[in-house]
């Protein structure tokens, strides 16, 4: 996976923050689905690698329910983690025990449970 990830960091489009990050859903049946920063003059208009990726298994059919991981790398020595609007997409889309898997440049990594990420999540529950 970490192969793929340093690949698809090349794609990135970060021209503000030189910060690139890329990352990969995998989907249960093991489609898997790409997406890095999108970075824009107006900030707001940034989209997140992790939203991007989750966006393209939406666009190709994939429901709540289907997705089982995501793997992201940042082009930094330090692991990151996701962001807050991109943690709440994954409250939406995966289950709480679906895993995040963070690496750096270097390949380190770093695995969480959505859970751990997210440990009170606003989720449609509270819609009700």
């Amino acid at each position: 996976m970490k192969e793929k990830l340093q690949k698809l960091l090349n794609n990135s489009y970060s021209p503000y923050s030189k910060f690139r990050v890329a990352a990969i859903v995998t989907m249960k049946d093991a489609s898997e689905f790409y997406g890095v920063n999108v970075e824009n003059a107006s900030y707001g208009a940034t989209i997140c690698a992790e939203r991007s990726a989750i966006v393209s298994a939406i666009s190709h059919g994939y429901k709540i329910g289907d997705f089982d991981s995501i793997a992201i790398m940042v082009d930094d020595e330090n692991i990151s983690t996701c962001c807050f609007i991109c943690r709440q997409l994954l409250v939406e889309f995966f289950s709480k025990d679906s895993t995040v898997v963070c690496f750096n440049n270097k390949g380190e990594s770093k695995t969480y449970k959505i859970s751990e990420l997210c440990p009170h999540p606003f989720s449609i529950e509270d819609l009700k």
